[in-house]
């Protein structure tokens, strides 16, 4: 837990340092926070694209908000106080994204179902769940990477 915190501290300082987007628009904001976090940027959009559809208004029955669906103390705890602020919740699910991509070594799917179904249920199973779910996420999430990195726009504006 102490190496978790160690590591959001470090992604909000190196936020601070790098100051904020020149755009405001949601795919240039997708593309400087992949960039500042060294993530894809066909990843963190895959991840808009299933949890709100880019609408940045969007509320889940449990309570997620904003385009990258953060739970309201998952966004404060990863910087993003106002959740329906376009940049902050991009910058605070990128954050949550770059820490969970350093817990699971990378795996692409173990950070897609952490994101979905928490990293502490996650992280214990090793993808050895049986939860329909999870796994039809997951592959949701493998499906739209796959289709923004084999298309030739990318990050398309919309």
């Amino acid at each position: 837990m102490r190496y978790r915190l160690l590591i959001v501290a470090v992604l909000i300082a190196m936020a601070a340092v790098q100051g904020r987007a020149q755009s405001t628009s949601p795919h240039a904001l997708v593309e400087h926070y992949a960039t500042l976090y060294h993530l894809e940027p066909e990843f963190i959009a895959a991840i808009i694209d299933v949890e709100s559809r880019w609408n940045a208004r969007a509320v889940s029955d449990k309570g997620a908000q904003g385009l990258m669906q953060l739970m309201p103390a998952t966004a404060r705890h990863f910087g993003a106080f106002d959740p329906f602020d376009p940049e902050q919740n991009i910058a605070a699910g990128t954050r949550y994204l770059t820490a969970l991509m350093w817990e699971f070594h990378g795996d692409m799917r173990m950070v897609a179902a952490a994101y979905y179904a928490g990293d502490r249920w996650i992280g214990a199973r090793q993808l050895n769940y049986r939860n329909r779910d999870v796994v039809a996420y997951v592959e949701s999430i493998r499906d739209h990477y796959l289709k923004r990195k084999t298309s030739a726009a990318g990050l398309p504006e919309k």
